[in-house]
């Protein structure tokens, strides 16, 4: 008798073809990831051997990080006899990495790399080749390494669109966790945007987030979308088996690397201004009229060049030469890679109205410079409200504050539990404005705040030692 075979079903077709196409990934972008075997100088201290957790291992399981420790305090002990003379590097470390030019270039974390002496690159094919580091960038953890492989045709990943990544798509991670060469693990972008991952105020850069399962070792290898376009780089994870992983967008890591391969560094042009999104304020943003979105102004130090521009905090910036920006990523990303002293246009909002305001983008400052504090003195003539006492500024009081100009009033005390001093404003302060009015003198600032409703807020714009910021002071409000 005959016997009838039914045809598979769709669904059973369909799971066949999404298997097929993660085998093709796979085997597309492998060829172009690297496994980078990193021998540290005798003088190179591990940020995880210091005090503190580094953020790119963060949040270890308790009894994972008392193994890690052990097996770190063995590593040691080994690497301590075998620095004898006349014996090789040791190579102590490793990461990942992915091929981004034929001529040998390799893109992969900052971290991976610090403190290298010497610098392996093996390929899948067990091929191996001396590295060196063409350049790193800190503030992004995005390193650049050459190899000189010469007999060997590389294969190049393509680097896809960030921007067009989109939460949900299929996430694919290539890599070497805890030396397991060429681990592949899938998942999803679980999130873009993400910020505040890395607690330094210097980071500039936001994250894509994936549940693809990345652990230490993948560091700087590629995470690819379905099309096998490399779409971020694994850079840390928020503890082992979390499925929480974070990855630096490929637009970022294109845009340091290609300055890091032609420049050997990458100068990032910034304006020196504290900001936060106005969609994140909403008492900001009842308390003024005519945007919705946009980014505030809500510091500018003193010596930067927000400083040195028509710029004012409590300004609302909406757009970058015409591209609109409504959080301070989009902002940041705006000026990253904008000309050193050229000019750059902001639209911003003031108090109502719309503005264009030029500012010239310097390159990002190696180190800031602390500026002493002033004692405030005792209160004299008194405008309590919001828990503030202010007298109009005179010349002796000038002198005696440092005081860069004698606009404003200052504020001479603050009442303890107020709501001035929950916005942190402090005797030695200065009120240059309120409600977007130019104070003088302490008869205007009785006015203003007469004028003003205390309900729905005021906005004062304070400077402290020379650092201008916008602060809402609203009754009841925090």
């Amino acid at each position: 008798a005959a016997v009838l075979v039914a045809p598979p079903s769709t669904a059973i077709e369909l799971a066949r073809q999404l298997n097929q196409a993660f085998i093709d990934v796979a085997e597309k972008v492998s060829p172009a990831v690297v496994v980078v075997r990193v021998a540290h100088k005798a003088s190179y201290v591990d940020p995880e051997d210091e005090e503190g957790v580094s953020p790119f291992l963060d949040m270890l399981p308790p009894e994972f990080r008392r193994r890690l420790d052990e097996q770190r305090e063995k590593q040691r002990e080994q690497q301590e006899r075998d620095r004898q003379p006349n014996r090789g590097p040791v190579f102590d470390a490793s990461g990942s990495g992915v091929v981004i030019r034929k001529e040998g270039f390799i893109l992969t974390n900052r971290h991976v790399v610090e403190g290298a002496d010497k610098i392996r690159v093996r390929f899948r094919d067990g091929t191996e080749f001396p590295g060196e580091v063409r350049g790193v960038d800190a503030q992004s953890d995005v390193a650049v390494i050459k190899i000189d492989a010469k007999g060997k045709d590389l294969v190049v990943a393509r680097l896809g669109d960030s921007e067009r990544t989109r939460v949900g798509e299929f996430a694919i991670a290539i890599g070497a966790p805890f030396e397991l060469d060429y681990s592949v693990t899938f998942g999803h972008v679980s999130a873009k945007g993400r910020s505040r991952i890395i607690p330094d105020p210097a980071a500039d850069q936001d994250f894509i987030q994936t549940d693809a399962n990345i652990n230490p070792g993948n560091s700087g290898g590629p995470l690819v979308n379905i099309d096998g376009e490399v779409i971020g780089i694994n850079t840390l994870i928020r503890g082992l088996r979390t499925g929480i992983g974070f990855a630096i967008p490929s637009n970022l890591a294109r845009e340091v690397a290609e300055n890091l391969i032609t420049e050997g560094r990458f100068v990032r042009a910034y304006l020196g201004i504290q900001i936060h999104a106005l969609s994140d304020d909403t008492g900001y943003r009842d308390a003024i009229t005519g945007v919705r979105e946009g980014v505030v102004v809500y510091k500018i130090p003193p010596e930067t060049p927000a400083k040195r521009s028509d710029l004012r905090a409590g300004d609302v910036i909406t757009a970058v030469d015409g591209r609109p920006v409504a959080t301070p990523q989009q902002l940041r990303n705006s000026i990253r890679g904008k000309k050193i002293g050229a000019p750059v246009i902001l639209d911003v909002h003031r108090f109502g109205k719309n503005l264009k305001v030029e500012v010239r983008p310097e390159a990002w400052p190696e180190e800031g410079t602390p500026v002493a504090s002033k004692k405030p003195a005792a209160a004299e003539d008194k405008a309590q409200t919001f828990g503030l006492t202010v007298q109009s500024i005179t010349k002796d009081l000038s002198e005696k504050y440092g005081l860069e100009s004698a606009e404003g009033v200052l504020v001479t005390e603050v009442q303890s539990g107020s709501v001035a001093e929950r916005k942190g404003i402090r005797g030695g302060d200065v009120i240059t404005e309120v409600a977007g009015a130019p104070m003088a003198n302490l008869k205007q600032f009785q006015q203003a705040m007469k004028a003003a409703d205390p309900a729905k807020g005021v906005i004062l714009i304070v400077t402290t030692r020379g650092t201008s910021r916008v602060e809402l002071l609203k009754e009841g409000g925090e």
